[in-house]
């Protein structure tokens, strides 16, 4: 198959690129070319911008479109728009942000999507995220009906993820000593493997698969706990996890997800999803301790200088501590 990719040299696009390439299919990109120019030296690279110079996609022809970097809906639209004719499916990476209330567990594709009071608003918040993506499904399914695979990843993890918000886990654990552990053991833990997502959306490609799918996993949470014990097996460490609770660590000014990553002090059912219309359809997921092991070794590899995006500061960490442990 023919499989042009918009994106493609960072994080899941690489790992789009690099299945793709795996199961025999021939692959275009198309970016700005400032992100891992050079990372496919034997693939096909158009170099534009979805922002107005689309006028390299003139004239291809293509099985499936894969779009893994649409945020805003005129953006997306305007892909969609010179790729109709010319694309036979349209794949767009949405999220699990999508859903108008996730409060509680069981979300699932037949549940409403979030919207936003000015559909035209193209600053990406914490607020406008989610319905955003969801218009952007909408364009797809719009403008390619009955060609359109709106896939919803949850927090996607694994080696090259820029983020840092799943890195830090085995970073830290590996340092061992006390380590804070937000909240409760049997927090509910989902998390999708960027390789997994990967193949499987290779795989449905291939079989021309439409519609919706709610993706990430496992399909029975993983516990906090559970996530931290693993990093600790894998890493060798010998840290000893000191659990505080939501409300200390509120008080105390620590930030969720980010300073703190994957802790959600409220009560979420994102981390609580039903993916089993994506598992009917062959999505898998590989060990966590398979997982942390990769990211921890691609981690290792990283400069020394590296700037993580996300993770406590050490010594905030030790404040913290100081002032919530029993």
């Amino acid at each position: 198959m023919r499989i042009l990719i918009l994106g493609g040299t960072r994080f899941l696009g690489r790992h789009l690129v690099d299945a793709a390439l795996a199961a025999g299919h021939e692959i275009t990109l198309f970016n700005r070319g400032r992100s891992g120019p050079g990372l496919f030296p034997g693939v096909e690279n158009l170099v534009g911008d979805r922002d107005g110079d689309l006028l390299p996609l003139a004239g291809g022809k293509w099985d499936a479109v894969i779009d893994t970097c649409g945020y805003v809906p005129r953006l997306v639209r305007g892909s969609v728009e010179a790729l109709k004719d010319s694309a036979g499916l349209y794949v767009f990476i949405s999220s699990v942000s999508v859903y108008a209330d996730a409060s509680t567990p069981g979300v699932s594709e037949k549940d409403p999507v979030g919207t936003v009071d000015d559909p035209t608003v193209e600053e990406v918040t914490g607020e406008t995220y989610g319905p955003l993506k969801a218009l952007c499904e909408a364009a797809v399914e719009e403008l390619m009906p009955g060609r359109a695979l709106n896939l919803r990843p949850g927090l996607i993890v694994g080696p090259f993820d820029p983020s840092d918000r799943f890195t830090y886990w085995p970073r830290r654990v590996a340092r061992g000593g006390d380590v804070l552990a937000p909240g409760s053991p049997e927090k509910p833990i989902q998390i999708i493997d960027a390789r997994d997502l990967a193949e499987w959306t290779i795989r449905l490609v291939e079989r021309s698969v439409t519609g919706v799918f709610t993706a990430t996993g496992p399909e029975i949470p993983i516990p906090f706990g559970t996530l931290l014990a693993t990093c600790k097996h894998v890493t060798n460490s010998d840290a000893n996890f000191v659990w505080i609770d939501d409300e200390c660590l509120i008080k105390e000014g620590a930030g969720p997800w980010i300073e703190i990553p994957l802790w959600l002090p409220e009560k979420s059912g994102l981390m609580e999803v039903d993916v089993g219309k994506a598992v009917s359809e062959g999505l898998t997921f590989r060990p966590l301790e398979q997982i942390i092991r990769d990211t921890y070794d691609w981690d290792a590899s990283r400069p020394q200088d590296t700037k993580y995006a996300a993770g406590l500061d050490p010594e905030k960490e030790k404040a913290l501590l100081a002032a919530c442990r029993g």
